[in-house]
């Protein structure tokens, strides 16, 4: 996809954060855009933003982890701007603590939003992107997707692992059979969102996970994230860099993924474990 000038594209999670600036660098680039948030006055002030001067961007209130609410988005991407090129499967959520005192809420929450939400996104959207010349998809995973063990954010690794593992598979069905649709897995590292605050969009069905290392792990990684995270901008250029080349991996912090890959080789080879990790240290 050499350019983006009206092309369409959906990018959920697209109020705040990496979604943000992944619908901010595709309007820059000519694209029309739809964002799709499930928080309503972040989407609200981000339209505010986006659409100043006219740009062509609509926001459509989305909750990735219901088919119907994905299926809802599509149709009215489709009344808005009469197709899809491109489709960003990026909204996320994280919670945890020690395994055995996540409920089995949470663990619902995290993989109806990270994984089901990417899976449903792909499937509603593929059928409108087959039906264009040039079309892709962006599925984000993370850095955990390649480095399990990550103290009590079980729920959101195993998510992102899904998430990798099918849209792998994704990708090498579509080019093995000639697809126009190309597939990106963006993998981010430490990147200055509000990942560490997910929790406020906690369903009331879902406990609060206030277990003190939990806590712990989540200030010290919010900190590292503020203190040395990238720019949610720096992303979308990797993206946008990745879909205008079809490049499957873009990822933020390629010596932390490869470091996971290489851990798990050991592992594999020598029967020596890993140590835990703890987040942000």
């Amino acid at each position: 996809m050499k350019s983006f000038t009206d092309k369409v594209a959906v990018v959920t999670g697209g109020a705040s954060g990496i979604g943000y600036a992944l619908a901010e660098r595709l309007l820059a680039e000519g694209a029309k855009v739809v964002i799709a948030d499930i928080e309503q006055a972040a989407l609200d002030r981000a339209l505010t933003t986006l659409s100043a001067g006219g740009a062509p961007v609509i926001g459509v209130r989305t909750d990735v982890s219901d088919p119907a609410s994905l299926q809802d988005l599509a149709d009215r991407t489709i009344e808005a701007f009469g197709k899809v090129n491109i489709v960003c499967n990026n909204a996320g959520v994280e919670t945890g603590g020690s395994f055995l005192t996540i409920p089995e809420q949470a663990w619902r929450w995290v993989m109806d939003v990270n994984f089901f939400g990417v899976l449903n996104g792909c499937r509603i959207f593929l059928p409108l992107l087959q039906q264009q010349d040039e079309a892709h998809i962006v599925n984000t995973a993370s850095v955990a997707a390649f480095n399990s063990g990550s103290a009590t954010m079980t729920p959101y690794c195993a998510s992102k692992f899904a998430v990798l593992g099918m849209t792998e598979s994704l990708e090498i069905e579509l080019r093995s059979g000639g697809s126009s649709v190309g597939v990106s897995l963006l993998a981010p590292g430490p990147v200055r969102t509000r990942m560490p605050d997910a929790e406020r969009n906690r369903p009331s069905t879902v406990p609060a996970a206030t277990e003190p290392g939990r806590v712990a792990v989540m200030e010290r990684l919010a900190q590292a994230s503020a203190e040395s995270g990238l720019e949610p901008s720096y992303v979308a250029d990797l993206v946008v860099d990745a879909i205008r080349e079809n490049r499957f991996f873009v990822l933020t912090h390629p010596e932390m993924a490869t470091a996971g890959v290489r851990k798990r080789l050991h592992w594999m080879e020598t029967g020596e474990a890993p140590p835990a990790r703890v987040p942000g240290t």
